[in-house]
């Protein structure tokens, strides 16, 4: 499958983003017409860089001012040495609503344009004033019967008005001059609006670009399958990093593309063959004039195999631990980790040294790395670097570890651990003798089969959709429909990515406060949650060895008795450990915060019954009381 993308997705000048676009590995690019005017660069020098940089240009677009124009000015806008322009059905300035007489017009423009060897690839805008249906438009092109003038197939246009894609198979693919893909989230509101502001890559919206794509190659489609991609954040992110987040998702799609007519392979028959010639109808897996690459096949993670978290200053971090019940298993023989366990739970403590020289203090405790347990790490890290995750790299010494890493978007490290029936991890054993904190305070026996429950991380703003579609596409986790919280700073926003039997749940929150480069803001909290089979005993256990809850207010339990008219005594218990609440058909679930400790905290989790969610109607108290707490220590 060709690449490409339109320059307008992009932030930056023109030269910046065709050298961006050719460092995420697109075979070509649409030029944007502002994007050419306000460039220094003359059309010569346009497609000189081009084909230095390794890009075809595919397309002009949007272009004005084609029909009435004189030839002198027709060259000129043809400099540029494309053979394709894209023409948009009118919005506006049309009046008369008559086909036979916008065949005669479009006839006309195909005879110019072919007399300089160009071809126009017609294409019907969703908010068109008379023509807003790619059927519509393609029987236009068909009216019209000229070597020079075919359709241009836009997912966003066909998709956000509910038009059947499948129709697209029948189309005769010489006809087909150009397809252009964009996702976007279910939106109720004005099409033009929504085709604005709210366009996103493949993979980071709603719409069955799959099923779209699947037609276009059953069709014999062979031309570029480029994006065009609207909204108020691209154009302001690094062009670098939103090209590589832009050819991921077109990796992505095409690997769902490939599925979806596996899938669907029988439903080729009858009339509806497409294109693809007579090979196309053997028996078996059929083959179209598009070939679409795969990726390698991995499973969805069994399970979270560690959580990482980093420090210049480890020592508040060792004592929320250990008051927690967790052991001290031991610093690692080469390197400056430590390893914490509570039953299946394991928390790495990496003692991060600041920089020399560096004047901003000792880098406070944040989450550094996740591992998850996968069939074949090796697998799993090539398809991550297939998808243009940069590699991790940590060194090994003889009989250690090797474990695979890649980066996520928000500057998290990602290990692909080999995992094992019992949960076990064979690395343990590079560490040294084990010491529990706190001697002669036992372990209650309802910490003992703890887990990793989830993992929270804040995502910057202009990178969230960005890291739903990395940990899709690199992990196997499904996206859930977002959620929006409450809190003291605004609202939050909350997407939780899992695998199917939820033995790996992420939440990614939507947080404001980042650093320009896009890492996490030290200031933002972020935690990881265990669970245990006894809540109220794990807790009271951490209150003997002096742990710091986060206090919740009277006035929650006030609520929590109205709501849920619990038995007195449980509910004292809950406000006598600072326990929160929760109920729903399926189950119930228990839960406590631990104070902040730099940017991370800690929640323990007890699911009763088969309660799936986190608590959410205690999420806005928790941000309330970690609001009025920052504010308390920033006075």
């Amino acid at each position: 499958m060709r690449t490409g993308i339109a320059t307008v997705c992009l932030s930056g000048t023109l030269k910046e983003k065709m050298q961006a676009c050719a460092i995420a590995g697109f075979d070509g690019i649409e030029i944007f017409e502002q994007d050419l005017v306000t460039s220094p660069l003359s059309p010569e020098d346009v497609r000189k860089m081009a084909a230095d940089l390794g890009l075809t240009l595919d397309l002009y677009q949007p272009f004005r001012d084609f029909d009435g124009v004189t030839e002198d000015l027709l060259a000129a806008n043809l400099r540029l040495g494309m053979d394709t322009i894209l023409v948009c059905s009118n919005v506006a300035t049309a009046t008369i609503d008559d086909d036979g007489l916008r065949a005669r017009q479009l006839a006309a423009l195909a005879e110019l344009a072919g007399d300089h060897g160009v071809k126009v690839a017609y294409e019907a805008l969703a908010w068109g004033k008379y023509v807003n249906d790619y059927e519509h438009a393609h029987r236009l092109v068909e009216m019209v019967d000229h070597p020079n003038l075919g359709t241009c197939l836009d997912s966003f246009h066909i998709l956000s008005r509910d038009w059947d894609t499948a129709p697209i198979e029948d189309f005769n693919p010489d006809k087909i001059f150009f397809v252009q893909v964009a996702d976007a989230p279910k939106l109720s509101m004005d099409v033009l609006s929504w085709s604005r502001h709210y366009r996103v890559f493949p993979g980071e919206g709603q719409f069955e670009l799959a099923k779209f794509m699947g037609h276009v190659v059953r069709a014999g489609y062979t031309g570029p399958v480029s994006l065009e991609v609207f909204n108020d954040v691209f154009r302001q992110s690094d062009v670098e990093r939103t090209a590589v987040d832009a050819m991921r998702s077109l990796i992505w799609l095409e690997e769902q593309s490939a599925k979806w007519l596996d899938a669907n392979a029988a439903s080729v028959s009858n009339g509806r063959a497409g294109n693809g010639g007579a090979g196309a109808k053997a028996a078996g897996r059929r083959r179209y004039p598009m070939e679409l690459a795969t990726l390698p096949q991995v499973a969805e993670p069994a399970g979270f195999n560690f959580a990482e978290v980093k420090a210049a200053d480890t020592a508040a971090l060792e004592t929320v631990l250990g008051q927690l019940g967790f052991e001290f298993n031991g610093r690692h023989r080469t390197k400056d980790v430590q390893l914490w366990t509570m039953g299946h739970a394991r928390v790495i403590i990496n003692e991060q040294a600041p920089a020399a020289g560096d004047s901003a203090g000792s880098p406070a405790p944040a989450i550094a790395a996740l591992g998850f347990d996968v069939d074949s790490p090796v697998i799993a890290s090539a398809r991550a670097q297939q998808l243009k995750a940069p590699v991790v790299p940590r060194k090994s010494q003889a009989n250690e570890e090797v474990f695979q890493g890649f980066a996520a978007p928000d500057s998290t490290e990602i290990f692909v651990c080999q995992g094992s029936p019992d949960g076990t991890a064979a690395w343990i054993n590079e560490f040294g003798e084990t010491r529990e904190f706190g001697a002669g305070l036992e372990v209650p026996s309802g910490s003992r089969n703890a887990v990793i429950d989830h993992v929270n991380l804040a995502q910057p703003w202009q990178h969230f959709d960005e890291a739903v579609l990395f940990y899709t596409s690199a992990l196997a986790l499904e996206p859930q429909p977002y959620a929006e919280v409450a809190s003291p700073s605004g609202l939050v926003r909350s997407q939780v990515m899992q695998t199917s039997d939820r033995a790996v749940r992420l939440v990614l929150n939507l947080a404001p406060l980042l650093q320009q480069d896009g890492t996490r803001h030290k200031t933002y909290q972020e935690h990881i949650a265990f669970a245990v089979d006894d809540l109220v005993a794990t807790a009271r256990a951490s209150r003997d060895r002096g742990l710091d809850f986060l206090q919740i207010p009277a006035n929650y339990y006030e609520d929590l008795d109205a709501r849920f008219g619990l038995d007195p005594d449980f509910l004292a218990t809950l406000q006598d450990l600072n326990l929160l609440y929760d109920r729903d058909a399926d189950g119930e679930f228990l839960h406590f915060y631990t104070a902040t400790v730099g940017s991370v905290f800690f929640e323990m989790v007890e699911r009763r019954g088969s309660y799936d969610g986190y608590g959410a109607p205690n999420a806005p108290v928790r941000h309330a009381v970690q609001y009025d707490h920052l504010h308390q220590l920033t006075k």
